[in-house]
């Protein structure tokens, strides 16, 4: 019998956001402190892409009623 969670992009998710969070938050520490070496933009990018998938996909395994 196989066992599986319904949103099988629960966990993927919860590490994109993890990871464009950094990206982000090192883009934003540049963008304030080095502002020519920014790459404010494309983090910008990643964001959107993240919530979209997000939305898309939820960020949480919905647990199965038995």
């Amino acid at each position: 019998m196989k066992t599986t969670t319904r949103n099988q992009y629960a966990y993927v998710n919860n590490i994109l956001i993890s990871v464009v969070s950094a990206v982000f938050g090192y883009n934003l520490y540049q963008a304030i402190v080095h502002p020519e070496s920014s790459n404010i933009g494309i983090s910008l990018i990643l964001v959107v892409i993240t919530s979209i998938m997000v939305r898309k996909y939820g960020y949480k395994p919905i647990k199965e009623k038995k």
